[in-house]
């Protein structure tokens, strides 16, 4: 074999793919049409948002790039939803989408173990067998080989851009899509279907009247998404401001008067788009009630010469483009420097993969990306991510002199990271439309929370030495110090005594009026990481004296913990996980409880026909399959919680009708 992995596709999943396989040891080949725009923004200049944000952090704790090179290349960064709880709350960055695709190029072509070339892939080719991938061929009729293949095509397969009426045959404008590879991934006899999606036209910076608009600045203390970025201490970041306007009446005017011109509404688009991210005609269409809808001008470069029109996303034919955007506040000059437009493409239904995203029928081919149905530069990077991941595992089965990890595979479940829940999600239940990844979706949102992505996933960066020993010793002890915190303020006490009033009311804390565990006080809305320091020296001076007979509560008083030698980012945990402290502890039985069902033995003989509550397509595949636990079932794709949830139900009414027989 030339290799030990092959990438196709140089976007965000294949950059991922090709830095994590390298990462661990393996020797990679990455080919693209351009390596020009290696992980090139071709939509929003942006990276995160709510859900989206957890990815990235998810992503860099596992020793991805994408958190690394938008800490370099960012131009504003905010926390959305930055008053509600952690849990579902999103670090977004504007970036510099010509710095990103810059920058993410040179580390490619920086990487060891990695080798890149400017090709188009046909064909997959297959051992005698026809079950096994072992290369591909290129469009310059050169072949390479490998013990295993990676997909990541993004929207190139039969990429058709649509512009009002004009058709290109493009995967994105200006490049040629990818037919033969299609047509090569149907041959292998997998489900394939048709997609679209879309963007906004570009506009002149020049051409704006900033001075109407209403103006959003970044955060005062930006956020970043690496915890490389936070080793450096050193992120001060530019900050450029965004700005809001408002579509309006003659904007919908112009719009519902040429439907009959519109792609998506004249059966010229058969793909199905985005739910979560409509082009404006249909939210003009979908939503007749609505007289405006919110615009954000968004800069495309630090340099502010073009800006993107979040929320503008359209096909419209170019004339009603120029005339949509002269009829909104601030646009009325505007020049357009791309005009918008959607795409189709071919995507790979999802139920065709295992949750380490090999293909069921094709041995040693894997797909990430928009390929499995997905939208969003998050959601494919971390798919990408999680496909070199287990490529490379799996090539232990291969060479284990040369490959020695403390896992075969990384499969996250639905409790340790949205990665988990997006690939389960996925492969279980597939997708008709683009998904996407929200915080909505996480049954344990509470413990998948950003803030806690490097605890997470820490013990896989370790497996797969995808982290720096210097680094996983510190959060190795940054763990201990949270947990050995936390069970000291579970069971040591406070009681309203003068020197405790004393110290509530240094802090500027309310009174106690009972006996209250510690715990309760650091878990307060106003108590801050900064209030740490004065407890720590409450408790020391009062450790000897009868006060604090009434704080240690039968407990050694001398295990205080050192608060003031803890880093922000173990304070910020112990507070949180103190506020929360009750709603996190349901969470994690319902886990255990989730877990232990999933052990449960199927009878050989249960008969799932008659069922109430499961469809006849679960029917059907349980029948087939036969799972001989609830785990099992569970791993069959199209079997959701909720059925495993019946056929639990019905397993323990089966054991009860037995027994009172």
């Amino acid at each position: 074999m030339d290799f030990d992995v092959i990438v196709v596709g140089g976007g965000h999943a294949g950059l991922e793919a090709a830095c994590i396989v390298a990462k661990m040891g393996a020797k990679v080949h990455l080919l693209t049409l351009l390596v020009e725009n290696i992980a090139l923004a071709s939509c929003n200049p942006a990276i995160g948002g709510l859900g989206k944000g957890h990815l990235v952090k998810e992503i860099d704790a596992l020793g991805g790039v994408m958190g690394i090179i938008t800490d370099h290349c960012g131009i504003q960064y905010r926390t959305l939803n930055a008053s509600k709880g952690p849990a579902v709350r999103g670090t977004r960055a504007q970036i510099d989408m010509d710095a990103y695709r810059i920058y993410a190029r040179n580390l490619a072509l920086n990487t060891p173990n990695l080798s890149i070339s400017q090709e188009m892939a046909t064909q997959i080719l297959l051992d005698e067998s026809q079950t096994k991938a072992i290369g591909i061929r290129t469009n310059i009729n050169k072949t390479y080989t490998a013990h295993k293949i990676i997909i990541t095509t993004g929207t190139f397969l039969k990429g058709l851009v649509h512009i009002g009426e004009n058709q290109i045959p493009n995967g994105r404008f200006g490049e040629s899509a990818s037919y033969d590879l299609s047509t090569s991934l149907a041959s292998l006899g997998l489900k394939m279907g048709r997609l679209k999606t879309g963007t906004c036209p570009r506009i002149d910076g020049r051409s704006i009247d900033f001075g109407i608009l209403e103006q959003h600045n970044g955060d005062s203390n930006p956020p970043y998404f690496s915890y490389h970025t936070g080793f450096a201490n050193n992120f001060k970041p530019t900050q450029l401001p965004c700005f809001v306007t408002h579509t309006n009446e003659r904007t919908h005017t112009f719009i519902r008067d040429n439907f009959h011109r519109a792609p998506l509404f004249t059966g010229q688009i058969q793909g199905v788009g985005p739910r979560y991210c409509p082009s404006i005609e249909d939210k003009v269409n979908r939503f007749s009630e609505k007289s405006s809808h919110q615009l954000f001008l968004e800069p495309q470069t630090k340099d502010c010469v073009e800006y993107y029109i979040n929320g503008l996303s359209t096909s419209l034919p170019v004339d009603i483009q120029e005339k949509v955007i002269a009829s909104i506040r601030g646009l009325e000059h505007a020049k357009i420097t791309r005009y918008g437009y959607a795409i189709e493409y071919d995507y790979v239904d999802p139920t065709e993969l295992y949750h380490t995203l090999e293909t069921k029928k094709i041995k040693n081919l894997y797909l990430a990306g928009q390929i499995n149905g997905t939208t969003g530069y998050e959601e494919a990077g971390a798919l990408g991510l999680m496909a070199g991941i287990n490529a490379t595992l799996s090539l232990q089965e291969i060479d284990s002199a040369r490959f020695d990890f403390g896992l075969e595979s990384l499969v996250l479940s639905r409790d340790e990271g949205y990665i988990g829940v997006m690939i389960d999600d996925l492969v279980t239940k597939g997708t008709q439309e683009p998904y996407r990844v929200f915080t909505s979706r996480a049954e344990y949102r509470l413990l998948l929370r950003e803030d806690n992505a490097i605890f997470r996933m820490l013990k896989y960066a370790k497996a797969l030495h995808t982290i720096e020993e210097s680094h996983y010793r510190l959060f190795k002890q940054d763990m201990c110090d949270i947990k050995q915190s936390l069970e000291f303020l579970q069971t040591h006490f406070l009681t309203p005594n003068k020197p405790t009033n004393a110290f509530l009311e240094s802090i500027h804390q309310s009174l106690l009026n009972d006996k209250s565990p510690m715990l309760l006080i650091v878990g307060r809305d106003e108590f801050s990481t900064k209030d740490f320091k004065t407890l720590q020296d409450f408790l020391s001076q009062y450790k000897d004296s009868q006060a604090l007979k009434d704080v240690k509560d039968s407990k050694d008083s001398s295990a205080i913990p050192d608060f003031a030698n803890m880093s922000q980012r173990v304070l910020e945990q112990i507070h949180i996980e103190s506020k929360y402290h009750s709603y996190i502890k349901k969470q994690q039985n319902s886990i255990q409880n989730m877990h232990t069902m999933l052990q449960v033995k199927i009878p050989e003989d249960f008969i799932y026909s008659g069922i109430s509550g499961l469809s006849l397509e679960v029917i059907e595949k349980l029948s087939t399959h036969r799972p001989s636990t609830l785990f099992e079932a569970s791993q069959i794709s199209g079997i959701t919680p909720a059925s495993i949830d019946v056929i639990h139900l019905y397993i323990h009414l089966r054991k009860s009708q037995k027994l009172e027989r």
